[in-house]
C-alpha cells in the first residue's frame, strides 16, 4: 500500500460511502502494485457496483482531467500519495443537478470537507 492518508479533495457523499471507497482503495492498493491503475479501478468499481448497485465508474492515475455527470450523492476524488482515485455513479445528460431528482437518492445530504 502507497503510505500516507488519504485526501479527500471533493465529494458529496455520505460520510459512510467515503469511508468505504477509502477503505476499499486501501484494500486494493494491498492486493494490487500502485502502478495496476486499472486494477485498482475495476477492483473498486466492481465493489461499489455489488455495494451501492451498478452504474458506478472509477479512474485511477497521477496525472488526467475530468468533467463527469454524476448522480446526486454519488461523487467523491481524493488522493493517496501520488495516487489519485475519481470515483463517481454516471448520470444522463441533463439530470446533473444540486438537488436530487424525486426518484433519485432523495434521502442522501451533500458532505462538505
Amino acid at each position: 500500500m502507497l503510505e500516507g492518508k488519504a485526501v479527500i479533495g471533493e465529494t458529496d457523499m455520505l460520510e459512510s460511502m467515503q469511508q468505504d471507497a477509502l477503505d476499499l482503495a486501501a484494500k486494493a492498493l494491498d492486493f494490487f502494485d500502485v502502478t495496476e491503475a486499472t486494477e485498482i479501478a475495476r477492483f473498486i468499481k466492481k465493489e461499489f457496483d455489488r455495494t451501492y448497485g451498478a452504474g458506478w465508474q472509477c479512474i485511477v492515475g497521477t496525472d488526467f482531467g475530468s468533467f463527469v455527470t454524476h448522480c446526486f450523492g454519488c461523487f467523491i476524488y481524493f488522493q493517496v500519495g501520488s495516487l489519485a482515485i475519481l470515483l463517481f455513479r454516471g448520470s444522463a445528460a441533463g439530470q446533473e443537478t444540486d438537488e436530487p431528482a424525486a426518484n433519485q437518492f432523495a434521502t442522501l445530504e451533500t458532505v462538505k470537507t
